[in-house]
């Protein structure tokens, strides 16, 4: 153990980076870090939605990433999190396990994370710091009207299928960062990607079945289809949103793949009724079918069966 790990133990530590009372207070905190627990009061008429996620070093974020994209990206996955079951974000708890301290490292991580929690307007209610190889694990809870939280299991033959945005662009920063580059609109969509929050809450009583897109655009809607009674889909080619800044560079066929297949999106992929118009911003990609199976059609009206494939951990 060094010097500076002597002077600044576990409890300094907090105390120094993330003990700010502007950021404890909110909207049913009784009793926030400081105590062995926190004291909420969840708001009446609603219920809790939570969720977890834990980022790792070289996992889920580069190594050499700037630690304030590290802070705002670990909560960022987790709201989304919140934003696909329609939720108002409340409280979060953090657990950040470092190799060593690093006052420079952690001063910019929290400034990071803190940036995120204001625009959300979610407060740091507690938490922990211990030893070991670089892990950020966060576990944010939402509220949401009583029995209004999207689910991934409502989906209908028939549905549209709609995107909250151009998919693709999380795996192409990445991509983009392994080549050593540091800078442009994929890039910066990976280091601090935005959470539908809005549009989450927009679609209460609205959307049959949403899910956020981590793992890719396949592979999430195969989660839908699979909650909704093993139902299908047909995409349509001509549907995909060519042409994005966010895309630039790309060849149109590379593109395509990229938006079906990429992860690391953070957009909110969900279903509605057809005669619904299409939120601002989203895109209608396809139809909820009842023959099993992911289909994409070209311009011609020729089928190709698609793979739902994405990301795995294991």
């Amino acid at each position: 153990m060094t010097d500076t790990d002597k002077a600044l133990d576990e409890f300094s530590l907090i105390r120094r980076y993330f003990h700010r009372d502007a950021h404890f207070a909110g909207p049913g905190v009784e009793l926030g870090p400081g105590d062995d627990a926190a004291i909420l009061s969840p708001p009446a008429g609603q219920q809790l939605v939570m969720t977890q996620d834990t980022c790792l070093a070289d996992r889920h974020f580069p190594a050499d990433m700037d630690a304030s994209d590290v802070g705002y990206r670990c909560l960022a996955v987790n709201l989304s999190d919140l934003a696909a079951m329609g939720g108002e974000p409340l409280w979060f708890l953090l657990s950040l396990t470092l190799p060593a301290v690093d006052e420079a490292w952690l001063e910019g991580f929290s400034k990071g994370l803190f940036a995120l929690a204001d625009e959300a307007s979610i407060a740091l209610v507690g938490g922990d710091i211990t030893r070991g190889p670089l892990a950020v694990s966060i576990q944010a809870t939402a509220s949401v009207p009583t029995g209004q939280a999207l689910r991934r299991s409502g989906a209908r033959v028939g549905d549209a299928i709609c995107v909250g945005g151009v998919t693709g662009a999380g795996v192409l920063g990445l991509q983009q960062w392994q080549q050593g580059l540091r800078n442009g609109p994929a890039i910066d969509h990976f280091r601090r990607p935005q959470p539908q929050l809005a549009l989450g809450r927009a679609l209460r009583g609205q959307a049959t079945a949403c899910i956020d897109i981590s793992d890719g655009l396949l592979s999430d809607l195969g989660h839908i289809l699979a909650a909704s009674g093993g139902l299908g889909a047909r995409l349509e080619e001509a549907a995909l949103p060519l042409g994005s800044e966010t895309l630039a560079g790309c060849p149109v066929d590379e593109q395509r793949r990229l938006q079906l297949q990429g992860g690391d999106d953070y957009l909110l992929l969900f279903t509605q009724s057809a005669h619904l118009p299409v939120p601002p911003g989203c895109y209608r990609l396809g139809t909820v079918e009842e023959q099993a199976g992911l289909r994409l059609a070209d311009s011609d009206g020729r089928i190709t069966t698609l793979q739902a494939s994405g990301w795995q951990h294991f």
